[in-house]
């Protein structure tokens, strides 16, 4: 009978240390809140994202969202119970799959093809500008024609 009550005290003490951390995980179980999923999703009615909506169909929405947070919803869970009561137009953000993906590539792309011809750009122009360019008209170098004007100039209004 000994054994079968240091079994027992045994068990009741490893229930005991595990229960704190049961606790915790239940009490902590939020995954997300309801302000990063504001930022994300619009109100479908007035098209605005939730954080900014007002009117009874922005706090039906927040109050729906706030449900699932205490049902410790993920971010992706949540989003995809708002679309199916919802409609997709609540995402504000496009997929990142079909032609949703297009509206992070396009951007992208631009900003290469500028990139790409500031290089060709900045390349061109040193080049021309290490070989000299044209010659200036007027013939001779700079220095010296501007030497020539000025003198020019001079005995032009000398007296």
């Amino acid at each position: 009978m000994t054994a079968r009550v240091g079994r027992t005290l045994l068990l009741i003490l490893a229930l005991l240390a595990l229960a704190p951390a049961a606790a915790a995980a239940a009490a902590d179980c939020r995954v997300t809140s309801l302000p990063e999923i504001e930022d994300e999703v619009m109100c479908p009615i007035c098209g605005v994202p939730l954080v900014n909506a007002g009117g009874q169909q922005a706090e039906n929405e927040r109050n729906f969202i706030r449900d699932l947070v205490d049902q410790c919803r993920t971010e992706r869970q949540i989003k995809a119970a708002l679309v199916d009561e919802y409609g997709n137009e609540v995402l504000a953000m496009p997929d990142d799959e079909g032609f949703g993906l297009a509206a992070y590539l396009v951007p992208i792309g631009g900003i290469a093809l500028a990139a790409v011809a500031l290089a060709i750009g900045a390349v061109r122009w040193r080049r021309a500008r290490d070989s000299g360019g044209a010659a200036p008209a007027g013939g001779g170098a700079p220095q010296e024609r501007d030497d020539r004007d000025l003198d020019s100039d001079l005995r032009r209004y000398d007296l």
